[in-house]
């Protein structure tokens, strides 16, 4: 089969984005550079697109790889970076991948999005927590509107061989994000089966990729790192207040970022000094204290930063609309910031996001010797195994363990 020229998947991919929903600016924006990328293939004597060439048509325009990993790009070399990675992965996949869009509404078809709101309907009646409820939509919808990207347009067209090309988009993730999305695909698939709209059940024929938790090791920062984080604020402006703020309680009492997202004002028990909410992820009632410095950084973001709307969430968005976190912003962004600001250098694969403040609390908890079980307890963790994986971290103690084989051996 003849490889596609730039033409034909410039064409076919402008019918995809159209499909999408793209506004006209923006495709005339893809179309400035489809152009530039065009004319260095003709210098390049190729009439098809690659990889390795859309790599080399932006190494032409600025240092681009290594810019990239100093994190050093302008907004305009991200843009252009991006338009790049999407004809290779059109290129390679015949879809659009979600990395690049986020239009909430994916679906254009309605029969997939009577299935779509069917499906949520039967993981509320299973009782799954919010956060289960949300991914797993989020995974049918993702799924159901790669399917379309492939004219189908009845589930029961699904195949195996659609199954695995859209399991193939995945391909790179880390091996944890695969195993969700994984799992989240097998319950989609299960649900179809069992209502009648496909006569196989492709569950069974998915992949299968184990991450078990003890395998992993959490990302964990210093507390000196963590400090300069928060020396990098500036507190001295309404953003920066509820930034501090933010941090600080994920610090110091390590809620998930969901549920530092979803705080409100009534779960603020300032005369007993605690903070008690039910945890989205486990639905478990948590009571936390509500520490001095923490309780001072929240007073003064609600005192002399926070917008002045009737809201019940303490922390919000200060461009319009005026509104709480989306459930799908991490707030990585966030943590980045103050980061970079701060000057504090992290490896490669060291996440980077509030999560890290997580694991670095119950790391700095463990090694002042609290009990695993108090440290499951202020993470809100319902399976003890959750918190026994951060072990791994307390370095100290684990070469405590190591004995003299020989000594271990003749006992």
């Amino acid at each position: 089969m003849e490889p596609r020229s730039f033409a034909a998947l410039t064409a076919d991919l402008e019918t995809e984005l159209r499909r999408l929903g793209y506004r006209d600016g923006s495709i005339r924006q893809y179309h400035q550079v489809w152009r530039r990328i065009g004319g260095f293939l003709e210098q390049q004597g190729s009439a098809c697109f690659t990889e390795q060439l859309g790599v080399q048509f932006l190494e032409t325009r600025c240092d681009y790889l290594a810019l990239e990993a100093s994190g050093a790009l302008t907004q305009s070399q991200v843009n252009i970076g991006r338009v790049v990675r999407m004809l290779g992965d059109f290129q390679q996949h015949g879809t659009v991948l979600r990395r690049y869009y986020k239009q909430r509404n994916l679906l254009h078809t309605a029969g997939f999005q009577e299935t779509l709101a069917g499906y949520v309907r039967a993981c509320e009646q299973r009782e799954h927590s919010s956060v289960t409820r949300t991914h797993y939509r989020k995974i049918a919808e993702k799924f159901l509107s790669f399917a379309e990207s492939q004219a189908i347009t009845d589930c029961g067209q699904l195949t195996a061989q659609h199954c695995s090309a859209y399991v193939e988009t995945w391909l790179g993730y880390q091996a944890k994000t695969v195993e969700l999305q994984l799992c989240g695909l097998r319950s989609f698939l299960r649900y179809l089966h069992a209502t009648g709209q496909h006569g196989t059940d492709l569950a069974a024929q998915l992949p299968s990729v184990r991450v078990t938790k003890q395998a992993r090791i959490p990302s964990a920062w210093t507390a000196e790192q963590v400090a300069q984080i928060l020396q990098a604020v500036d507190r001295g402006n309404p953003a920066g207040k509820r930034d501090y703020a933010m941090i600080l309680l994920a610090a110091r009492l390590g809620p998930r970022s969901m549920d530092i997202k979803h705080l409100q004002l009534q779960h603020l028990h300032w005369a007993e000094r605690r903070i008690e909410f039910v945890a989205s992820k486990t639905g478990q009632r948590l009571s936390l204290p509500l520490l001095p410095d923490v309780g001072w950084a929240i007073i003064d973001y609600l005192q002399h930063g926070r917008p002045a709307v009737d809201s019940p969430y303490v922390f919000l968005r200060h461009l319009a609309p005026i509104v709480p976190f989306a459930d799908d912003d991490h707030l990585h962004q966030i943590i980045e910031k103050y980061r970079q600001l701060a000057r504090v250098s992290l490896p490669p694969k060291r996440r980077r996001g509030f999560h890290a403040l997580r694991h670095t609390l119950a790391s700095v908890l463990l090694a002042q010797g609290t009990p695993l079980s108090v440290i499951a307890d202020v993470l809100g963790h319902a399976d003890p195994e959750s918190t026994g994986v951060y072990l791994k971290i307390d370095v100290s103690r684990l070469r405590e363990c190591a004995g003299d084989p020989d000594q271990v051996l003749n006992q």
